[in-house]
């Protein structure tokens, strides 16, 4: 589907305001805003529009889902040239301006937007294709979830989502695919919770984590992320100003570790160990906790509950590459095709 093409009825846009998450302390930590940003997960435009609005000369927002574009083009145009769109990965933002840039934002997993329209078939509340896929092309969630291998799937649920059950999960989404296709999100959300204990009162749904392994996977969110980070690195100017927001613990822990390597602040496992040498620092971190939502952010939008900010400035230091592996990203085999 390309980024000018027109949504089906059935699947506009729901028309709720999509509140981006920790816009008000994500500017105040890298205040004063000016020059030319880049916001490297364009999605309803939050974050963009506060870029501008608190003093950005111009911001490049980039988005791999082309609907993201395409519901901004009735507002884009009110900004002229100060703002630009690109259809694209934030893994590859290093490629999208010729000038160093002054700041990048990066707002990861999946958007309210995403969330709120069944057919993307990204949430387990609501039924719709088993899609899942950010971009709109390449395998779908469906493609996995009926093809890989069961150690494959019991590995990326484990890895991915931290689903200690994943073994019988996996086991159970075989079985039934067997039988027949799993083709939409409540086949697997109804194969997963009948594997889990029944949730008491405000836990979370059983699916949710194996959900979000299987978006992970499907998006190669990780690899996007390490990537990401190390473009990130290349395209900043020195003084540039790195803000990135997570939602849960394994992305949080690559954006941490990553900031701990680049800013010389990485713990030492054993005292005993000889010292490393020295390194130039590639980036100061602003503070070195992350930052979560207040009481007043809580009340107006809970899906902020588990999102987490992490800021750095860029120093002047030549970028240098970084082994995935050195960020916790979890290293899996290429899902295999089985059978059906």
């Amino acid at each position: 589907m390309s980024a000018s093409a027109t949504l089906p009825e059935s699947a506009e846009p729901d028309r709720a305001p999509h509140i981006p998450v920790l816009l008000t302390p994500l500017l105040a930590a890298v205040a004063p805003v000016s020059g030319l940003w880049l916001d490297g997960t364009f999605g309803a435009g939050g974050y963009t529009r506060g870029l501008l609005a608190a003093g950005a000369d111009k911001v490049i927002g980039v988005d791999r889902d082309p609907l993201a574009l395409e519901m901004a083009a009735p507002w884009a145009g009110e900004y002229g040239d100060r703002l630009e769109l690109v259809a694209g990965n934030f893994s590859d933002l290093d490629s999208y301006s010729d000038t160093p840039l002054d700041g990048i934002v990066l707002d990861l997993g999946v958007s309210s937007m995403q969330l709120d329209q069944a057919h993307r078939g990204f949430s387990f509340q609501k039924d719709g294709p088993l899609d899942m896929r950010m971009a709109q092309d390449g395998p779908s969630a469906a493609d996995l979830v009926n093809t890989a291998d069961e150690a494959v799937l019991a590995d990326i649920l484990y890895h991915y989502g931290e689903e200690h059950a994943s073994r019988r999960i996996a086991r159970a989404i075989v079985e039934a695919r067997s039988r027949a296709p799993i083709e939409t999100t409540l086949q697997l959300a109804e194969i997963v919770a009948k594997c889990l204990p029944r949730p008491k009162p405000g836990q979370s749904h059983p699916a949710t984590r194996s959900f979000q392994a299987i978006r992970i996977a499907v998006n190669t969110e990780f690899d996007e992320l390490a990537n990401g980070l190390m473009a990130a690195e290349r395209a900043l100017k020195p003084g540039g100003k790195l803000a990135v927001v997570t939602f849960h613990s394994l992305e949080d822990r690559i954006v941490k570790r990553f900031l701990q390597l680049a800013s010389g602040h990485e713990a030492n496992a054993n005292r005993y160990a000889p010292a490393r040498a020295d390194q130039t620092a590639r980036f100061n971190l602003v503070t070195r906790r992350a930052i979560g939502p207040d009481e007043a952010e809580l009340a107006a939008n809970p899906r902020s509950r588990s999102a987490k900010l992490r800021v750095a400035i860029r120093t002047a230091a030549p970028p240098q590459r970084v082994n995935p592996a050195d960020l916790g990203v979890p290293q899996l085999s290429t899902p295999k095709k089985g059978r059906r």
